[in-house]
């Protein structure tokens, strides 16, 4: 489901798309066309991108992309599919109950998770948070064990 979305390539095409989206949520999926796990959340997210698209920009980034792994090392993507979110070209962070608030790492299980998040960011953002609080129960939000090299 990939091919139906905007996929980013290129580190100056993520930069525009950041630097650009003004007054809306942007979405950026990290991950693999290949991936089981990231085709899921990609029909996910198409499928859920026209009811957010009045708060919300939904992109795809190709990992496998060199250029791109700068901000694979940048948001200490291990894990795909990792999911990040802006708003005027500022990073949100959300504090679901996991160690890592940079990112959603993972499939959202439902379409309406997806838009929760999404809308919940979006308030925040516009009362000039940074950080919101994710309106998910936790059991609906993935768990993974982080693993810190040379520590």
């Amino acid at each position: 489901m990939s091919y139906l979305m905007t996929t980013l390539t290129k580190k100056r095409e993520v930069d525009t798309i950041i630097r650009d989206t003004i007054d809306k949520v942007l979405v950026l999926r990290f991950g693999r066309a290949s991936d089981p796990v990231c085709l899921h959340l990609d029909d996910l997210l198409r499928k859920s991108s026209r009811e957010v698209s009045k708060f919300a920009t939904v992109a795809l980034v190709d990992i496998d992309s060199e250029e791109i792994q700068v901000y694979v090392n940048y948001f200490d993507i291990s894990f795909i599919p990792s999911t990040i979110f802006f708003f005027n070209a500022h990073h949100m962070k959300m504090d679901s109950g996991t160690a890592d608030h940079t990112k959603w790492v993972g499939a959202f299980q439902k379409k309406q998770d997806f838009i929760d998040v999404v809308e919940a960011i979006y308030r925040g953002a516009m009362k000039g948070k940074l950080i919101v609080s994710c309106p998910l129960p936790s059991e609906r939000i993935p768990k993974y064990q982080l693993l810190y090299k040379d520590v």
